[in-house]
């Protein structure tokens, strides 16, 4: 029983590192959480990544002269800080599109690294007000500062908030910001320029 304990505590601390890059990836993105199964896929390759760093990382010291003797706790705070940067780089290179940039570039795809369209319209159009076209046919516009990852559910945060009707803008005195379900929301218009105040 001893052997299989210890069996299962090393299979565990070499699995851990690509767990703590996969819930670094998914703490600081918007994407959304797979299964368990797909989950179990991404910290496995998550672990391959991490081990054949931390084998590089050794190999090179080694080939330099230098010496380590680490024990097993000390390998694993170096994979699980090497797990975490490697996190954090798939977090980088996701949230700014940089991959499928490049790919889009040389005629590979026209897909986005982004979670959905609608993410991507936000990120594309991070400059420019709004109009949200709320049910009940009322338009308000302003400057979004929070919006939802997704359509279906989270708030926006406008400020500089007006109502609009027809072509009448009318302010909303003493309100810094006003708090919008996206459940209310029909439609999302992003403006090119701001709305002439004349």
């Amino acid at each position: 029983m001893g052997l299989a304990s210890s069996e299962t505590v090393s299979i565990l601390m070499f699995l851990l590192p690509g767990f703590v890059a996969a819930a670094v990836f998914y703490w600081l993105t918007s994407h959304p959480r797979p299964g368990a199964f797909e989950r179990i896929v991404q910290a496995l390759i998550f672990t391959v990544l991490v081990q054949a760093m931390v084998k590089m990382f050794f190999i090179v010291v080694e080939s330099i002269g230098w010496t380590f003797s680490w024990d097993e706790t000390g390998r694993l705070i170096f994979s699980a800080s090497v797990a975490i940067g490697l996190g954090l780089v798939a977090v980088y290179t996701l949230n700014k599109d940089i991959p499928h940039r490049y790919l889009r570039r040389i005629g590979v795809t026209r897909e986005n690294s982004y979670p959905s369209e609608w993410y991507s319209a936000f990120d594309r159009h991070a400059g420019c007000y709004l109009v949200l076209h709320l049910k009940g046919e009322r338009r308000l516009y302003g400057w979004p500062t929070e919006w939802p990852s997704r359509p279906d559910e989270g708030h926006f945060l406008i400020e500089e908030v007006e109502w609009l009707h027809g072509d009448e803008r009318t302010p909303t005195e003493g309100v810094a910001g006003m708090m919008v379900p996206a459940s209310e929301v029909e439609m999302v218009e992003f403006l090119a320029e701001t709305i002439s105040t004349e």
